[in-house]
């Protein structure tokens, strides 16, 4: 079995694989979410990420699609007490945004459509910079009074807003956020390692990055010449015109040979093995995709291989 993580300062343990909810209702219908959903939770994971935006990106879809999934397939297993639902705030078009009214809406949308009376981390998804960070962390801080939601993290913030909301949260005795979510992976280093990582280090956050697999580049399945059918072609592609990209992908395929092992196990071994990060955040639209995003649970590369991964990422 694997051992769980703590997440941050939070009274939260969870699998160190994240299951990405963006593609239900997208990519994945509701019979197929639920194969995967079950699939994840029987392997051991407990930790499912959504958004009340997802996936309002799809023609005759508004949003809460995903959370609207999951909350079924909660009701369906009886297992709400078994998994860490994490979903966000901020995002949708019609609750924009970080004023306290809209948090405080967006928490009770998402407690309707997930079916459940509390949520285990609540995301704001967007910074708002024009919305003081007293006004949301507050808001955020009545949600955990009220025992709505058993902890708070933030997506998409500056350093400074974030150390901000800490210090302000710290000063007056309010939930802190216990963690972060951003922008990180092999191809994608320059959000995070800097100042929001140095913050998180120093404040004991747990990083959940996004994007773990660079929309699915760090699968090895988009190479020079091969037409992949994903909805996610395009953005994944371009890495491939990067000599960061090239280079990335050859290292991955040196250790992924020396492990016997898919480039996404490794891509995200990898980022799981660096400095502040607990789980990666990863989706699969089949239970085919699973095994090489749950394998990351049991492979540890050695310090020589992480440097390897390091150095082509550079």
């Amino acid at each position: 079995m694997t051992a769980l993580r703590p997440l941050g300062s939070s009274d939260l343990s969870v699998f160190p694989l994240a299951l990405g909810g963006n593609v239900f209702g997208w990519t994945a219908d509701q019979d197929r979410s639920f194969a995967v959903l079950d699939a994840y939770t029987e392997a051991g994971g407990n930790f499912i990420d959504t958004a009340d935006v997802y996936s309002a990106w799809v023609s005759g879809n508004s949003g809460g699609e995903s959370e609207t999934i999951i909350g079924n397939w909660l009701a369906a297993r009886g297992n709400r007490d078994d998994v860490v639902i994490a979903t966000k705030v901020g995002g949708r078009e019609d609750l924009r945004g970080l004023a306290a009214p809209t948090i405080k809406a967006g928490a009770e949308e998402s407690l309707r459509r997930l079916g459940t009376d509390y949520i285990d981390l609540f995301y704001t998804h967007f910074d708002d910079p024009a919305v003081p960070v007293e006004e949301i962390v507050t808001a955020l801080d009545e949600l955990v009074r009220a025992g709505t939601v058993r902890a708070v993290a933030a997506s998409n913030i500056s350093p400074e807003r974030l150390r901000e909301s800490l210090e302000f949260a710290e000063r007056e005795g309010l939930a802190r956020y216990v963690a972060l979510q951003p922008h990180y992976n092999l191809v994608s280093r320059d959000t995070y390692e800097g100042p929001l990582q140095e913050i998180a280090s120093r404040s004991g956050l747990a990083a959940v990055p996004y994007y773990a697999l660079a929309s699915g580049f760090l699968t090895g399945k988009y190479r020079p010449g091969a037409a992949v059918d994903s909805a996610r072609a395009q953005s994944a592609g371009g890495h491939l015109e990067t000599e960061r990209g090239a280079k990335v992908l050859a290292a991955l395929d040196r250790v992924a040979a020396a492990h016997d092992a898919e480039l996404a196990t490794v891509a995200l071994a990898w980022l799981a093995a660096r400095p502040t990060v607990v789980a990666p955040i990863a989706s699969a639209r089949t239970v085919e995709q699973l095994p090489a995003l749950l394998k990351v649970a049991e492979l540890e590369l050695t310090d020589a291989e992480l440097a390897d991964l390091t150095a082509a990422s550079a």
